[in-house]
């Protein structure tokens, strides 16, 4: 019988384990600036559809959506943060009727950049009363994200 392959297998392409790591940082940072614990939320309603929120904190009530990315976003990132400004406000209307606090929170000024003004997108964002806020993440937190991201560049 021959011994296993010790050997790692290279990660895909589309792995966003810094992402991931990243976007809990930011969250835990943005709720020690407001002095709030943030806990990433799954929430189902009577009809069961479900909804997972990267941070919610019951008291104030803050809804939290993150996105660690660096540097400008292209076409469909656009659209990815738009569904979570859309699921923050729905999450509002739906869990927390007499209202919460909405913040999308970004990793890098650049990527956030076209979500606070200039945009209908920043506009749609503003109208429903969505904070967007940048958290400063650590240099080498930064170019472990930017090296994930030239790997999921296809």
């Amino acid at each position: 019988m021959e011994p296993m392959d010790a050997t790692v297998e290279p990660r895909l392409a589309g792995d966003s384990a810094e992402q991931r790591a990243a976007e809990r940082v930011l969250i835990e940072t943005l709720g020690a600036d407001l002095g709030v614990v943030f806990g990433k939320s799954r929430r189902r309603t009577a009809e069961g559809a479900t909804a997972e929120l990267d941070g919610v904190c019951e008291e104030p009530p803050i809804l939290v959506e993150a996105w660690a990315h660096q540097g400008p976003p292209r076409s469909a990132q656009k659209h990815k943060v738009m569904t979570d400004t859309l699921k923050l406000v729905w999450a509002e209307s739906v869990f927390f009727p007499a209202g919460a606090r909405k913040i999308l929170a970004f990793a890098d000024e650049e990527a956030a950049a076209h979500f606070r003004r200039g945009s209908w997108m920043a506009a749609a964002i503003a109208h429903f009363g969505i904070e967007v806020r940048v958290v400063p993440l650590p240099d080498e937190q930064r170019a472990q994200i930017r090296t994930a991201q030239e790997r999921q560049f296809r």
